[in-house]
């Protein structure tokens, strides 16, 4: 094991492949990640398990290589101009990973203001494309900051359409609705009980339950065998460490 490997697993690394495998097996889509940590997973994915994922420069172009998180691309695959980018939106060939300011139970997310939406607090980034996306495409989020301010009983207004949003506004919106995971710096967290209430998957390693619940402002549902966020191999730490984000960008977003 080279001097790389040997050092221990940071927090930011196990986030890093808890977003990661966000991508596992979706084949030929675009990875849209929102945010350093899933930048670099989108990476480590295209570049182990998920090699037909479609990356882009973050503006209009599809790459064919897989530069470190902040460097320049050298291999140009397409052009992805706004208007074929809403395209792809609205033909559900896109996974993303989308921030959040407020989250609840059943996923809905806030991205808009903070308080009554007649008289906000605070003026955050706006709806944006959220609806559209939690309706067409496969979603995921990712938080950096795992906190009852984020995870929050009832969001103050539905940006991205969450389970119980999507039910009551029936199979138009159902149809392709698909939250896959939520990550945030303490764990992994899906929907996959029978009331789409938000339930945890994994711990990461050195996070205790008592954690999660006291930094969660709804109760979760709660497995009987609760596992921990899986390991990185070797190579996946060679690549993030030494290809992907050779700088740590990762570390400055996730701090243990």
């Amino acid at each position: 094991m080279t001097s790389t490997t040997a050092r221990a697993v940071t927090r930011a690394e196990y986030c890093v492949i808890a977003c990661a495998e966000a991508w596992r097996g979706d084949g030929e889509i675009l990875a849209s990640p929102m945010g350093t940590v899933p930048s670099v997973a989108a990476r480590l994915a295209r570049l182990t398990f998920s090699p037909d994922l479609l990356l882009t420069d973050g503006e209009a172009l599809l790459i064919g290589d897989v530069p470190a998180v902040g460097a320049g691309s050298s291999v140009t695959e397409g052009w992805l101009p706004y208007r074929r980018h809403l395209t792809m939106v609205m033909g559900g060939r896109r996974h993303v990973m989308m921030g959040a300011s407020q989250l609840d139970r059943h996923g809905n997310q806030n991205i808009s203001c903070i308080g009554d939406w007649e008289r906000p607090k605070r003026q955050l980034l706006g709806v944006r494309g959220a609806p559209v996306n939690t309706l067409n495409n496969p979603v995921s989020y990712w938080v950096p900051r795992h906190s009852t301010r984020v995870f929050v009983e009832k969001v103050d207004m539905i940006s991205g359409v969450g389970y119980d949003s999507a039910a009551a506004a029936g199979p138009s919106a159902t149809r392709f609705h698909d939250l896959r995971r939520v990550v945030s710096d303490l764990g992994v967290f899906d929907f996959g009980t029978p009331d789409r209430r938000m339930r945890v998957a994994s711990l990461h390693p050195g996070v205790t339950l008592d954690q999660v619940r006291e930094a969660t402002g709804f109760a979760l549902a709660v497995p009987d065998d609760v596992l921990y966020t899986r390991e990185p191999t070797a190579e996946e730490l060679r690549l993030i460490r030494e290809v992907v984000d050779p700088r740590g960008l990762r570390d400055r977003e996730v701090r243990a």
